[in-house]
């Protein structure tokens, strides 16, 4: 494990923020430390970068392993396909079709979308068994590392990455990376939770997307806008991303009670998606940005 003392965007210290347990794999616990100057959140301690696989070692992780038994998977992959026509319908509304990277594709469900919609597609994800499954619907071109050398020569109209940027170690060579790979006037679609949501605020340390230590960082609206700011990036448009605020009810009210309670985390989801329609402060936001 390292500690992390400091804010990788402008190197200031950091404040003690929450304490939140590992419910998927460890059972341990975590600090989460603050950047008050921009508002981003450091998991710390955390893992070194050589051990992170361990900790994704769970069936749990249902993006990884294509589960579909249980009613909550079959519910889970029933909203998943709604959300992979939205997800494809808001890239095409940013950028006519052409090539796209997908960063963190799990088991290739958005790629295979894209394709079929006629978009040449490359993913990357270091995941053997969700880059095996993923293999299985789009082909070969899925990469175990953003920074292989066979995408070097490569640049994207569209890179995406959902539910991604806040598992990367190192948020300024990760970014540098993406901006590289991204084609002039491209487009970079960046998805993560939303700590000033009513749900995490609502259920405090036991907010399933704080999902530490997988979750290495935390973002606010202003830490995204001030990180990609400060490396040439532009911050177009922010959506939001409303079924999350269900799904991670329904984990939090596991984590804190013991049970899937349904309908409580339906209330509470509902709470904060209409909340957010006044203050734009949903459980997960969709950030568009330019080079």
């Amino acid at each position: 494990m390292e500690e992390i003392s400091r804010s990788p965007i402008n190197n200031n210290e950091l404040a003690d923020f929450i304490t939140a347990k590992d419910y998927t794999v460890t059972g341990k616990s975590f600090t989460i430390k603050i950047d008050e100057a921009t508002g981003l959140l450091v998991t710390t301690p955390r893992p070194k970068e050589e051990d992170l696989g361990k900790y994704y070692e769970s069936e749990e992780y249902i993006s990884h392993t294509d589960g579909n038994s249980s009613l909550f998977e079959k519910i889970y992959n029933r909203v998943r396909a709604y959300s992979l026509k939205r997800k494809l319908a808001l890239v095409e509304s940013k950028h006519a079709k052409g090539s796209l990277l997908d960063v963190g594709c799990g088991t290739g469900a958005f790629l295979q979308t894209c394709k079929n919609a006629g978009w040449n597609i490359c993913g990357v994800e270091p995941g053997d068994k969700a880059a095996s499954l993923a293999k299985t619907k789009v082909g070969d071109e899925i990469y175990a590392s953003l920074f292989d050398e066979a995408l070097n020569s490569q640049q994207f109209d569209v890179i995406t990455m959902w539910h991604v940027l806040e598992h990367m170690p190192d948020l300024h060579k990760t970014i540098e990376r993406l901006r590289s790979l991204l084609k002039p006037n491209g487009v970079l679609v960046v998805a993560v939770p939303n700590y000033n949501s009513y749900d995490a605020l609502h259920y405090g340390e036991y907010w399933a997307a704080y999902d530490v230590p997988r979750h290495l960082y935390h973002f606010s609206q202003q830490s995204i806008k001030e990180l990609f700011g400060s490396l040439g990036i532009q911050l177009m448009e922010t959506k939001p991303m409303i079924f999350d605020s269900f799904y991670v009810s329904l984990l939090s009210e596991q984590y804190k009670t013991g049970r899937k309670k349904w309908f409580s985390a339906f209330l509470i989801g509902l709470e904060s998606n209409i909340k957010a329609q006044q203050n734009g402060e949903y459980s997960s936001l969709i950030y568009i940005l330019k080079r």
